[in-house]
């Protein structure tokens, strides 16, 4: 028995010809529907890149406990097990998050494994005085140049300076070697494969031959390929653009994917290989009014993944499936498709039986970020819980690994730690308890707890109002809590109980009580339009308090009877420009006040 596992990043669901997608040009995607089954209500569980990784080797949640970060000493890991059981496992990948501090040791859970490099910012090249000054119109991009030293476009740059033909990128170097590997392999036993590409992951560089599938002759504006983690600020004819260098790059994605059919159709491999095609998560190109992922509510553009599965067992093909089915799953099916015998530390469940007859695994499927929203979906709703309070706290890490993407814990964050024994699945390892300090600039209380119910708004673009309903899908969410066995700083976060159900009492009074916090010293009578007093907040954190006192003074003095005032967002952008400060930091403040007024 054999396996093969082609994994994208960032690969959207519904621009797939399999979905409904009408217009991406992916005959090869076509395809692998016909040779296998199609799962329709698949869900990612923890994200992004990492975390979602961490599940693919683990089988359990990731992002109630923890963040960004590499395999603990005490995970599972699905490869791992597998080559402790005899069965050799192969790496190809070009996800450079894996050579960095917050992805370091998944690698190195396989038999043997390769890179390419050159994806994204990855660190590769070292060009001492390139001289290209890489100008974006993006703030956050200026932001994280600028302030964090971060010079991910440069290096980007200099990246594509040795990528000039396709077959030197990642992607096709990616593919190249897991053909060889299958090439040299396919008459052994007892092997499994995984081909992972970074693509169709921003930056959306591809070949002039992919891009010409999708002209845009009448296109003028700036060069994009690289939309930044905000909203939406440009233009209908950048958005449009933008999706048709996604759809170029995902075009390639398909190109490489039929290389990888046409080689078992060659070798007859369908008859003892098992073929999974999946992604981490999706991507948002406009929709909602963003851009990418990990700053809004996780809607279902970016939760709602695409999976197919071939399993020679059943021989099942040209199929859909419509159970709820996630990420947590595939390392558990792996694993018994092989006859490894499944930790019980697994939550994911093998999908031999549901591919066989569509058998249920799962009532709900539960999804988040750390310290974000925890979502729930039954397949006909989706009930997004959010913080209660505007601290968004309590939150703790639990980790021995403490490390960042690109960095590991600062000497900051671990001056106080506790060790914490009380979880089952790090088999008798302590682990550290570290208390999140900095949690970005998009708190997900600003967002608020939403539900919405598919089949009336399949597009999530009006929320439900419905107490009993909100109630039903918050003990779902504590019922999954307590099964991943959350720790309880989480519940109270969340403003749920660990003991019992939450009643509709109880739920009318947060809800009142959140109110009752959009409060201000000062200026305890006003009231916000909605958003406003998210940006007022942002706006008051961001300036010195010489400053801070003059813009509150501002706000009193706009009107006589300041409890009935109602302070609106278009208030709040015109004070920033009175501040005594150099217009790039202000332009940088009118930046974070904008994304602070997103309410969805």
């Amino acid at each position: 028995m054999k396996a093969i596992m082609v994994m994208f990043d960032s690969l959207n669901r519904h621009m797939l010809p399999n979905y409904g997608g009408d217009w991406v040009k992916a005959p090869n995607f076509e395809r692998l529907g016909k040779k296998t089954i199609t799962f329709d209500q698949c869900y990612a569980g923890s994200l992004p890149c990492m975390p979602a990784r961490r599940e693919l080797h683990t089988g359990r949640y990731n992002f109630l406990h923890r963040s960004w970060g590499p395999i603990e000493p005490f995970d599972d890991s699905m490869p791992e097990l597998l080559k402790n059981n005899g069965i050799y496992t192969h790496l190809t990948s070009d996800h450079q998050h894996y050579w960095e501090d917050g992805g370091c040791t998944y690698h190195t859970r396989y038999s043997s494994w390769e890179i390419s490099r050159g994806q994204e910012g990855d660190p590769w090249k070292g060009i001492l005085g390139f001289e290209k000054n890489v100008e974006t119109p993006f703030i956050m991009m200026q932001l994280m140049q600028k302030r964090y030293g971060m010079n991910m476009l440069k290096q980007d740059n200099v990246n594509r300076m040795y990528l000039k033909d396709e077959k030197d990128m990642p992607q096709a170097i990616t593919f190249k070697n897991g053909l060889e590997f299958i090439e040299m392999n396919h008459a052994e036993d007892s092997w499994f494969l995984q081909i992972e590409t970074f693509d169709p992951h921003e930056p959306f560089f591809a070949p002039k031959r992919f891009q010409e599938l999708y002209p845009d002759e009448d296109y003028k504006g700036m060069e994009f390929d690289w939309p930044p983690y905000a909203p939406v600020m440009e233009g209908d004819d950048v958005v449009g653009h933008g999706k048709k260098q996604y759809a170029a790059l995902l075009s390639m994605c398909d190109h490489y994917l039929g290389k990888v059919l046409d080689m078992m159709d060659q070798h007859n491999m369908w008859k003892d290989t098992m073929l999974i095609v999946n992604t981490d998560h999706g991507y948002l190109l406009g929709e909602h009014g963003w851009w990418s992922k990990s700053v809004m509510p996780t809607y279902n553009e970016i939760a709602h993944i695409p999976l197919f599965v071939w399993d020679p067992r059943s021989s099942k093909q040209n199929e859909h499936r419509d159970v709820l089915v996630q990420t947590i799953d595939v390392a558990p099916t792996l694993l018994d498709f092989f006859g490894v015998e499944i930790p019980r530390t697994m939550e994911g469940k093998p999908l031999k039986e549901t591919i066989q007859s569509n058998k249920k695994i799962r009532e709900a499927a539960m999804f988040g970020y750390h310290g974000g929203h925890v979502n729930v979906t039954d397949g006909k709703y989706v009930y997004m819980r959010g913080p209660i309070h505007k601290s968004n706290k309590p939150l703790y890490e639990y980790t021995l690994m403490p490390t960042h993407m690109r960095k590991m814990f600062g000497h900051n964050e671990l001056q106080n730690i506790d060790l914490d024994k009380s979880f089952a699945f790090t088999q008798g390892c302590p682990v550290m308890k570290i208390e999140v300090s900095e949690q970005g600039f998009i708190n997900p209380a600003q967002f608020g707890s939403k539900l919405f119910d598919l089949t009336e708004s399949p597009n999530q673009e009006m929320e439900l109002t419905n107490l009993e309903l909100e109630m039903k899908m918050i003990e779902i969410i504590r019922g999954k809590m307590l099964k991943n066995e959350a720790p309880s700083e989480q519940f109270e976060r969340l403003g749920i109980h660990l003991e019992r159900p939450l009643t509709r009492e109880e739920l009318i009074k947060q809800k009142e009580e959140i109110k009752i916090e959009e409060r201000i010293s000062g200026l305890e009578g006003f009231e916000y339009e909605p958003g406003a007093f998210n940006q007022l907040v942002t706006v008051l954190n961001l300036i010195r308090e010489k400053e801070r006192d003059k813009l509150l003074e501002i706000l009193k003095e706009q009107d006589e009877n300041a409890k009935e005032y109602i302070i609106k967002k278009e208030a709040i952008t015109n004070l920033v420009q009175t501040l005594s400060l150099e217009e790039e930091e202000k332009e940088m403040i009118r930046y974070f006040v904008f994304v602070a007024g997103r309410t969805n």
